[in-house]
């Protein structure tokens, strides 16, 4: 997959890049190598994410349970899959921050000396301010409607400029700052939910619900209560429920797709990147001699 550098989908001449060189690693390794999977899907018409719900959907569609397969990495995403969904029938986008504004808020309030609020324990030693959160809740981004991604370019370093401004000019304690920053990333995912989710559910379904949690976030606990008392969950699931470790998640995702790359079927998601149509994804790097011919 690599790492995003730059995710502009929906500029004029919309554009994405990843680093991480699939000829550097196939010439080393001597091992196939796929990479680079977002283009594909961005040639298109798609917007080149979300690419995991693909494997989300392989991995947690279940027989009579709905499921939310919530990401909480710099950036929020889910996955909404009904019981027994068919891949058209999924539901993926992002929701808004995960820890990217937590994380830089951290960073700036301590002038690098930590880079993110272990364990939650600022935000848990702070009070939310609710002004300040009904300002960040007016970001135009939560009320447009999927398939949406989003990234550094709305919620970066202008963003969490504007935050702490706001916050110095209430006169919040930093501890403050970061609580209301931790309650705007659960905030902004329940406000998700109630927007694009819940509206598909009967009652029976919405009590079945079962939520995934996964990504750096999933391990905060003070986010974790924060979620659960906006959505009305009484159980937070983790990919370690499901035997999957948290941290390999997306390495996992990313081997779904290059197998099915290999296979020459389609990863993408249309209905979650809205491309016109299903295309397989990413560019295939041979091999070098024998341990590519026994692959």
């Amino acid at each position: 997959h690599g790492q995003t550098i730059h995710h502009l989908p929906n500029a004029r001449t919309p554009s994405t890049l990843q680093i991480g060189e699939a000829a550097v690693i196939a010439e080393r390794t001597g091992i196939t190598t796929v990479a680079d999977f977002r283009v594909r899907d961005m040639a298109a018409g798609g917007e080149g994410a979300p690419l995991v719900p693909y494997a989300d959907w392989a991995l947690f569609t279940d027989q009579t349970k709905p499921r939310i397969v919530q990401n909480i990495g710099g950036i929020g995403n889910l996955t909404f899959l009904p019981p027994r969904a068919e891949l058209e029938e999924v539901i993926a986008f992002d929701t808004g921050p995960g820890n990217m504004v937590m994380d830089a808020l951290v960073t700036a309030l301590t002038q690098g000396r930590q880079t993110f609020d272990r364990d939650g324990r600022w935000a848990a030693r702070g009070r939310v301010s609710e002004k300040l959160l009904a300002e960040l809740m007016k970001h135009p981004f939560l009320r447009r409607r999927p398939p949406k991604t989003t990234g550094r370019e709305e919620f970066g370093e202008v963003f969490v400029a504007r935050l702490l401004a706001s916050g110095r000019r209430l006169r919040l304690r930093p501890e403050d700052m970061v609580a209301t920053a931790t309650a705007f990333t659960a905030a902004s995912i329940a406000d998700a939910y109630r927007r694009f989710v819940f509206p598909k559910l009967t009652a029976d379904g919405r009590g079945a619900l079962q939520i995934i949690l996964g990504g750096g976030g999933a391990k905060n606990p003070t986010l974790r209560r924060m979620l659960a008392a906006r959505i009305g969950a009484r159980e937070l699931l983790t990919h370690e429920d499901f035997g999957i470790a948290n941290a390999a998640k997306e390495a996992l995702a990313f081997a779904i797709l290059a197998h099915e790359t290999l296979l020459g079927k389609p990863g993408n998601v249309p209905s979650a990147t809205g491309a016109r149509r299903a295309v397989v994804l990413g560019k295939i790097v041979p091999g070098s001699g024998e341990i590519a011919a026994n692959e």
